[in-house]
């Protein structure tokens, strides 16, 4: 990111844009280059993440990641500002990047049509430099929690009910979601936004504060919300400030933590289990992968034309190198995903298209999703991966010992 800040430039409209927050001493030039080259993820496009993703991409923060798998419904307009009558029934990530791009072109926003889990919330939240959770329910909180944690990315963190609201920024080192609330309440005694109900407004002051407080993350200022969580009562009128510190025992990020990986969270939390999805004939199914994402796949018939082709570049995303070296597509690159983003400038140089692969698929997608925001555009994931292209009976090599 700090090559990316030294090269950014900005035009006359980008200037006249940004102008009256370039003035002020804490942005500048400097600062607003920081705001350019960020990534941020928001978990939910709803009553939280609307004004939040709102305020961060009229200030230019340069790339909005949304993680939500639920549809508009008419009873979240009148505090989900993202949304209108028009965006009913719509994914609410397609609905709000259509919404963030109308408020600033300039900005990049990448759907994410999910829901995120203990399966794909590492892989999400490490391609962004900061997570802002507008989550509503207690395993999202905890699961996003641990998963910052672990992977050492700020969080903003917020919750809002009734009249009522609070916020607060968890900075690696500095304590975390469990150091303030080790155990979560048993099932049935907090009731949500749905059940107990909540103004509009108090999601607006509260989303907007998680944008002040992510400015402040992303500038580097002293002056984040670390260490301390604002609570609002906003009928009474009323703040209070909570002191609050990284806790010893904390499982995640004590001393001696005991979690180094994510758990299930429901079972935590004391829920049922989530019932799969199926289709009539009983299977299990997946959840659709959004059109942002299909449209860069690839299909191993297609794949295949291309492979004696110089200008393609195979790139291998599988961590392990003797997974690798014992089965891949002839001409492919060794690249781990946990490398891809020191590769990045040589991948975006010249007009190559890319096409990533791992052995199912998955992981690839992810890599496909990385590129495309650092700017690639002629990329593909190849639909799932070395286990089809093995099955329609194409070449692979073999590097013997």
């Amino acid at each position: 990111m700090t090559a990316q800040i030294a090269e950014a430039a900005f035009n006359e409209k980008q200037l006249e844009r940004y102008s009256r927050q370039l003035l002020l001493p804490e942005i500048g030039i400097a600062g607003q280059k920081r705001l350019a080259c960020a990534k941020v993820l928001f978990i939910g496009a709803g009553g939280l993440g609307s004004p939040a993703s709102l305020y961060l991409a009229a200030a230019g923060v340069g790339t909005i990641g949304l993680v939500d798998c639920d549809r508009v419904d008419r009873s979240n307009l009148h505090r989900q500002i993202l949304h209108d009558d028009a965006s009913i029934g719509m994914a609410k990530t397609r609905s709000a990047r259509q919404r963030l791009i109308q408020m600033n072109p300039e900005v990049q926003v990448i759907e994410h049509e999910a829901m995120i889990t203990s399966a794909n919330a590492f892989e999400l939240i490490a391609l962004y430099d900061l997570v802002i959770n507008g989550s509503d329910n207690f395993p999202t909180r905890y699961l996003v929690n641990d998963a910052c944690v672990l992977l050492g990315k700020p969080l903003v963190d917020a919750s809002i009910l009734k009249w009522e609201g609070s916020v607060s920024v968890f900075m690696p080192g500095q304590g975390c979601y469990r150091c303030l609330y080790p155990q979560p309440p048993k099932p049935g005694t907090v009731p949500s936004c749905a059940e107990a109900g909540i103004v509009g407004a108090v999601a607006g002051i509260m989303g907007s504060y998680q944008a002040l407080e992510a400015v402040k993350v992303l500038l580097g200022l002293d002056s984040v919300l670390a260490n301390k969580t604002i609570m609002m009562d906003l009928l009474a009128g009323t703040i209070h400030t909570i002191k609050r510190s990284r806790r010893a025992s904390c499982p995640v990020c004590g001393d001696q933590p005991e979690i180094d990986q994510l758990i299930d969270y429901e079972q935590f939390c004391g829920l049922p289990k989530r019932e799969e999805v199926s289709t009539p004939a009983g299977k299990a199914v997946e959840e659709e992968e959004p059109a942002s994402q299909t449209a860069y796949s690839v299909s191993v018939l297609t794949a295949r034309e291309w492979l004696n082709d110089p200008d393609t570049w195979w790139i291998d995303v599988r961590e392990e190198e003797e997974e690798y070296r014992s089965s891949h597509i002839p001409g492919s690159r060794h690249i781990p995903f946990s490398e891809l983003q020191a590769h990045m400038d040589t991948l975006l140089q010249g007009e190559k298209r890319l096409v990533f692969i791992c052995q199912i698929g998955k992981r690839s997608k992810f890599a496909v999703r990385k590129c495309l925001m650092e700017g690639c555009s002629n990329i593909y994931n190849l639909d799932d991966g070395l286990l089809a292209w093995e099955n329609a009976g194409l070449p692979l090599t073999v590097i013997h010992h």
